[in-house]
């Protein structure tokens, strides 16, 4: 630098204090009004960025479009509703194999592939169109209704034994639900069932009272019983450790065998029988019909059922102590230390499912039965875990696999009678279902299903 040259002094607004404090940043120069002082008249237009941070907007898909893309899309609904079509092809390949006509027929495919096929397809379709004829409705039935030549109640009767048998599914369905979610897996729907159905049927026998108010009663006394069942196993694992799949399954047993010896009691046994059965339940106790009728079965069981789904699934989302069943399932010890009481929880929780399926059993002992009888459940409350599990753990998925389930047992009874296939192929069928629902890897990769976008974009938020 010259001594000619001078010196360049910071501005006043951004020099650097004595105190050491940081300068201000200088104030950025006016720019030239290039349109006013070069080219006069012009216009100039400065484009905004967006910022880099911020993805441009996106067009606003349409329904039509996202359906289209979760159509063929491994989600929820279409992964389930795959895995019972393959259980049913399954299903058809095992009636197949048990009918001795068609599969003599099959060793004349390369003779005659036109008749085996025709064969196997017309045997096929008419199995389930009798499952269909026999758990919803039969068209034959209605064309005869309305020309005058059979009565409604015939009509109805298919969907009427659909609802009787869904009843008791959705009770022990969501009795295995609800301490899903609580982290807990419990088999002992069975056994509360039964508990439930002594309690029912207990009341029905001994107590001759108004409807309106004997029916109630036995109500309250089987979710009671089963209550009690249920909750002894939540103390039990919540003081002393003991696992919930090893306590139910011994109360299952000491439950069927309390009902056998139940039943022998002098004071419940009907004298006029030489078998295992109770005296008849008083009409007053059972649970009123949906439609008065001899030949449609359904009762208000289903109404309860549904009731119950709702309950649960208002519970789950907005109680409070549906919230802390949910925070125990996640993770105890923080639930612990959040201030819930984990034990109580456990054994509130337990004792709700011990409820829900008593009334299960108590829907089948006022509703169907008109006797107590060691058989009359079945296997109801195993048959809840598969619903369970079909419904994803979820209320009203338990509602809609219950009622699947129920039509698959109606029409099962029908198929066996009109196309002679056997009524365990149904079970087999139920137990394809859950199969390839809880396998959806393995459905995705039969059907080739693309990933959902709607669960890649839930996927991507979790990541942050």
């Amino acid at each position: 630098m010259t001594s000619h040259e001078p010196i360049e002094q910071e501005p006043a607004a951004t020099a650097a204090s004595a105190d050491k404090s940081p300068a201000l940043p200088a104030a950025a120069p006016a720019l030239p009004d290039v349109a006013t002082d070069q080219y006069p008249g012009a216009t100039v237009t400065i484009e905004e960025k967006p910022a880099k941070h911020r993805a441009p907007d996106e067009p606003k898909r349409s329904f039509a479009r996202t359906f289209r893309e979760e159509l063929w899309a491994d989600n929820s609904f279409t992964v389930t509703l795959l895995a019972i079509v393959l259980a049913l092809i399954c299903g058809a390949i095992l009636m197949v194999v048990g009918n001795a006509d068609v599969r003599d027929q099959w060793q004349y495919l390369l003779y005659q592939p036109g008749k085996t096929l025709g064969d196997t397809w017309e045997f096929v379709s008419t199995a389930y169109a009798d499952m269909f004829k026999g758990s919803i409705v039969n068209p034959d039935t209605v064309n005869r209704w309305y020309w005058n030549m059979t009565t409604w109640q015939q009509v109805l009767y298919p969907i009427s034994e659909t609802l009787t048998n869904a009843a008791p599914l959705i009770f022990t369905g969501l009795a295995v639900a609800v301490p899903f979610r609580a982290g807990l897996f419990n088999i002992g729907g069975q056994g509360q069932a039964i508990m439930g159905a002594i309690g029912g049927g207990t009341v029905g026998l001994a107590l001759s009272l108004p409807e309106v108010i004997q029916v109630p009663l036995g109500v309250l006394a089987g979710a009671l019983l089963g209550g009690l069942w249920g909750y002894l196993v939540g103390v039990l694992k919540a003081r002393t450790g003991a696992h919930e799949v090893i306590l139910t399954i011994m109360l299952n047993n000491i439950a069927f065998l309390f009902l056998g010896w139940y039943i022998l009691q002098s004071f419940i046994k009907d004298p006029n029988r030489s078998d295992a059965i109770s005296q008849p339940i008083e009409e007053s106790g059972d649970l009123p019909q949906l439609i008065p009728d001899p030949l449609l079965r359904a009762h208000y069981g289903i109404v309860l059922a549904l009731l119950a789904a709702a309950g649960v699934a208002w519970l789950l989302k907005r109680g409070r102590f549906g919230f802390e069943l949910r925070a125990v399932g996640h993770n105890p010890h923080a639930a612990a230390t959040a201030g819930i009481k984990v034990g109580t929880t456990i054994a509130l929780t337990m004792a709700l499912a011990g409820a829900l399926a008593g009334l299960g059993g108590t829907s089948v002992a006022l509703g169907t039965a008109p006797a107590l009888t060691v058989d009359m459940l079945g296997q109801v409350g195993f048959n809840g875990i598969l619903v369970a599990l079909l419904g994803r753990v979820r209320p009203w998925g338990v509602v809609g696999a219950g009622l699947l389930f129920g039509a698959l047992q109606a029409g099962g009874n029908a198929m066996q009678t009109f196309s002679g296939v056997s009524v365990e192929l149904v079970v087999v069928i139920q137990a394809l279902i859950v199969l390839f629902v809880a396998a959806p890897a393995l459905v995705k990769s039969i059907y080739r299903l693309r990933r959902s976008p709607a669960a890649a974009a839930q996927a991507g938020l979790a990541k942050g």
